[in-house]
């Protein structure tokens, strides 16, 4: 038990060092673009204040967005129960204000996800599929797990992470454009001050040329390790680790896992895969979740 707790303090660690990799990654690039334009303070300015104006939005209708994207319902208690009950149970052991809003998804998938701003501002949302072929203790292992991502604020980092993306991504894209609209404008100063300045503008567009990737593959891995702290902390709170372990055997063996209405922006937010599962190296190195199967060994092991 101590070695897992030990596990999730480091992920913590990890992730919020690579969301200072990001913000390192946005600078170097809006930095990169005053120097092309030969205003190197106007690029960081211009940076920060993309970054900000996106984060707003984001974070004031972020989760809205997610809700609408996947078509997800809110449901009445009436209708489900169970699944009422489960929320507000595990809230109430997760020392939660309130629990958060409960939503359906129409899909015969066994999938769930958790989105919001804030363990206040929260909501679960499952597919009929999982209510469906999920067990009580299954389903509070999955809702536990989604709780976790709710209560470790994982919803505010994750949303955080897509900003960052997006911003990041950007800034490159307008790199690239700007050399092919106007060319280096900023390496036309003479003597050794203008040969520094090409050198760095030469580095900012190799980054800008590997920053939609690079982005991409560490919003991805913080993903993944944010997956096993939260089956660590679903563990705990429901006390019964084998009750979601067995939930991710049902999902693995999910003949159809693919949710209709998930998409590559979304992905990292359910509980598994939404796609169809592929085999090779470069689906392992993009996929938004760790192996299935190494999350049900680490539950066992609990």
């Amino acid at each position: 038990m101590r070695s897992m707790f030990e596990e999730v303090r480091q992920n913590r660690l990890k992730s919020h060092l690579m969301i200072l990799f990001f913000i390192i990654l946005i600078s170097a690039l809006g930095f990169t673009i005053g120097l092309i334009w030969d205003l190197p303070i106007f690029g960081l300015g211009m940076a920060a204040v993309f970054s900000i104006f996106y984060a707003i939005i984001v974070f004031s209708a972020g989760d809205k967005i997610i809700l609408a994207a996947t078509k997800a319902n809110p449901v009445k208690k009436s209708k489900y129960p169970h699944l009422f009950h489960t929320i507000e149970g595990l809230a109430v052991a997760a020392g939660m204000k309130k629990p958060p809003k409960a939503y359906v998804i129409k899909d015969s998938a066994l999938n769930a996800y958790a989105t919001g701003k804030d363990p206040e501002h929260s909501s679960i949302v499952v597919t009929t599929g999982l209510l469906d072929k999920l067990n009580r203790q299954e389903l509070e292992g999955v809702i536990g797990h989604e709780m976790s991502h709710i209560k470790n604020y994982d919803i505010r980092t994750m949303m955080l992470a897509a900003v960052l993306v997006g911003v990041a991504t950007l800034l490159s894209d307008i790199i690239l454009r700007s050399l092919l609209w106007g060319g280096l404008r900023g390496s036309s100063r003479k003597g050794e001050g203008g040969g520094i300045i090409l050198v760095l503008i030469v580095v900012g567009i190799i980054l800008a040329i590997l920053t939609p990737v690079i982005a991409q593959l560490i919003k991805l891995s913080v993903s993944r390790k944010r997956e096993y702290m939260a089956d660590a902390n679903a563990a705990i709170l429901t006390r019964y680790p084998p009750g979601l372990a067995s939930a991710l055997e049902k999902i693995k063996k999910d003949p159809d896992p693919l949710v209709d209405t998930a998409n590559r922006a979304t992905a990292h937010l359910f509980i598994s895969s939404p796609f169809k599962n592929r085999e090779g190296f470069f689906t392992g190195i993009f996929s938004t979740h760790p192996d299935i199967d190494d999350r049900i060994k680490k539950l066992k092991e609990m």
